[in-house]
């Protein structure tokens, strides 16, 4: 995706070349594990004999694609998966403050435009370790997040959507701003009670944080 060219048909070719998991026809998964959407096309997968992909398959096939960012109708953002409601909240007002705002959108391309492929793929395996510990072009992750959710919030306020009592979306951002600034990630108080109040019991972490 940072390649020069990268465009729609640059992804349909990379997603026809992801192996398959499965076809529904009617009410049945069939095992599609591993074969090939292009042969599917073509009518020429052992699962389904003769049988040809059509949208709704293509569709599926789509879901089950796993990249950071997956397109669909629209884009899902897939680094953050589930949690706690305030934080499901928090990440749609993030992109949205930047994506739906020119201004934010310019100022969060500068956080990273010269940022080479080697410094994302770095990242992406670095953060699961580091967390906002982690480095990238000589700055810390957790600064680019402080001011990525400051770029955030001021998208959101130009956009100025109000619920029923005049108030902006920004609010939604108010765990992330917490997170970003005192630079501890959810994972690492996780960490911090397993080793502490915890001694080790893991099955405390269904007790306390379910939802």
């Amino acid at each position: 995706v940072f390649e020069d060219g990268f465009g729609y048909e640059r992804y349909v070719d990379y997603a026809l070349d992801v192996p398959m998991y499965f076809a529904k026809r009617g009410d049945v998964y069939e095992d599609m594990s591993g074969q090939s959407f292009r042969a599917f096309i073509d009518g020429k997968v052992d699962a389904l004999p003769g049988d040809r992909a059509n949208l709704k398959d293509w569709a599926d096939h789509l879901t089950t694609l796993f990249p950071e960012v997956r397109l669909k109708q629209y884009l899902e953002m897939r680094g953050a998966d589930g949690g706690p409601w305030s934080r499901i909240c928090a990440l749609p007002a993030l992109w949205t403050g930047i994506f739906y705002d020119a201004p934010s959108l310019a100022a969060a391309w500068d956080l990273c435009k010269d940022w080479d492929i080697e410094d994302h793929e770095r990242l992406r395996r670095d953060v699961t370790r580091l967390g906002l510990k982690a480095q990238v072009n000589g700055r810390s992750v957790r600064d680019i997040a402080v001011e990525m959710v400051a770029i955030a919030k001021d998208g959101l306020k130009n956009r100025n959507r109000l619920s029923a009592g005049m108030v902006d979306e920004r609010g939604y951002l108010g765990e992330l701003e917490e997170i970003a600034d005192s630079g501890i990630t959810p994972a690492e108080r996780l960490l911090n009670l397993y080793h502490g109040d915890w001694n080790g019991d893991l099955s405390r972490l269904y007790r306390d944080f379910a939802y």
